[in-house]
């Protein structure tokens, strides 16, 4: 990784079983393969208030998800934190999350949202389509080389076919 003692938590979150919404933990899987140092990687259905613990304990967080209308084939941009009136105990924004870190336990770290484009999300089943895995291939190969330089406010905004 680039920039030394950086440590980086990626949470790819999704249902696997609806299609194109398992692109964020497949993402995660992925990733995880890789064995980068300085990163960890997690992965479940959805962000959940117990994720503040192990943001805090990291400088950067790169949260990823499947994108249902955004930017093919993907988008990425800051989160910034914000505290929300009311949340489920289950299922959390990544913004209230990151402001949730800040607030109780004093995180400090950077956030990131990489939606992934996704197509197929109204039927059951356990298959991302073809053209949502072609932009999951294009969101790892930038995902790596951001990693590299681990100074993501400078990847912001570059998810056009560019970057395939």
């Amino acid at each position: 990784m680039g920039r030394q003692g950086n440590r980086v938590l990626i949470i790819g979150y999704g249902n696997p079983g609806r299609l194109d919404d398992g692109l964020g933990p497949e993402f995660a899987a992925r990733m995880e393969k890789l064995n980068l140092e300085g990163v960890t990687v997690d992965s479940n259905y959805q962000l959940a208030v117990e994720d503040a613990a192990a943001i805090a304990e990291h400088d950067f967080v790169i949260f990823a998800d499947a994108d249902t209308a955004g930017a093919e084939p993907f988008h990425f941009e800051a989160v910034v934190p914000r505290s929300h009136m009311s949340f489920s105990s289950h299922s959390i924004s990544a913004d209230a999350l990151m402001a949730m870190a800040e607030d109780l336990l004093n995180s400090r770290a950077e956030a990131y949202m990489l939606g992934i484009r996704g197509y197929e999300f109204n039927q059951f089943g356990e298959r991302i389509s073809p053209k949502a895995l072609e932009n999951l291939d294009s969101a790892l190969d930038f995902m790596k080389q951001a990693l590299e330089d681990c100074n993501f406010e400078n990847y912001v905004t570059r998810n056009t076919a560019e970057n395939r």
